[in-house]
């Protein structure tokens, strides 16, 4: 079968094809013309229009063109209906749908922005889509840090030394001043910690950083005071900027924003949507004055 669609495809019109390709037809054909050309082409080359206004194969409701596929051939693998939420929340601009659909936005706004010919973006396209279902099929639960040796650390340093939490009267080594410097770079980064490679640029031994970190660090061991660095930047970006909660909380580093949510709570006592009203609402009550 031929398919035929308008040209410059982002999400929609590369994930279709290669739904089709994958599970209706691995034969199938595609091409990419001027919208105003779609239906004569379609008449012109017997070829089957998707993705525009008014045919069959195209957005309903809420649900864009790939649900549509996935409904008309009443496709059941579970990996297919993850990737369908992800797509249908790129495709919409509403990424509440999956935390991932920001990610495949991001990744085919700029893959169309680097490739400029249709078909050599959707062969580079069909490859993000193959990522994309093992993903879907094999890794969806697994989270990137949940095996990270840094993890285990905090957990040590946690189980360890927290009991031997008091400042030490000591002068403050140098250390403790290039540590928070890091610190605050990777919280300005998006938490991408490593402490081996702390501990090395330092050069101290991840040990003794573990076991000397909380005399220096307000009484805290490494995570919950890396926690509340975390939670310190969300006050600032709710107080100060425009973006979505879920959005600040990718940027301060947390897994995803029911996660964010719970820290947030426990910290400040108020849930983040709650914080975001009455900071709201204290802005327009200064600026009535």
């Amino acid at each position: 079968m031929k398919w035929i669609t308008r040209e410059r495809p982002k999400i929609d019109r590369i994930a279709s094809p290669w739904l089709i390709k994958k599970l209706v037809d691995k034969e199938a054909e595609f091409i990419y013309v001027p919208f105003d050309e779609v239906l004569s082409k379609a008449k012109e080359l017997d070829a089957i229009p998707f993705d525009i206004p008014n045919v069959e194969f195209t957005h309903y409701e809420e649900k864009c063109t790939f649900d549509y596929i996935v409904k008309k051939y009443k496709i059941k693998d579970p990996a297919i209906l993850i990737i369908a939420d992800i797509v249908r929340g790129a495709d919409t601009d509403r990424h509440d749908i999956a935390k991932e659909s920001a990610g495949l936005w991001a990744i085919s706004a700029g893959l169309s922005y680097n490739i400029t010919d249709d078909y050599k973006l959707l062969e580079n396209g069909m490859i993000i889509y193959d990522a994309l279902y093992s993903w879907a099929t094999h890794l969806h639960k697994q989270k990137h840090l949940q095996n990270s040796p840094f993890e285990n650390m905090l957990h040590e340093v946690y189980n360890k030394f927290l009991k031997d939490n008091k400042t030490n009267s000591k002068k403050t080594p140098a250390w403790v001043k290039d540590l928070k410097a890091i610190i605050q770079d990777q919280i300005d980064t998006q938490f991408t910690f490593d402490l081996k490679k702390i501990s090395n640029d330092l050069e101290l031994n991840p040990s003794y950083l573990s076991r000397e970190f909380s005399k220096y660090f307000e009484d805290l061991n490494f995570g919950d005071y890396v926690r509340k660095l975390r939670i310190e930047k969300a006050i600032h970006l709710i107080q100060n900027s425009t973006y979505t909660l879920t959005e600040i909380a990718y940027m301060t580093g947390f897994s995803d924003q029911s996660h964010f949510t719970r820290i947030f709570k426990q910290s400040t006592g108020k849930n983040p949507s709650s914080y975001r009203k009455i900071t709201q609402k204290s802005n327009s009550d200064t600026k009535g004055k």
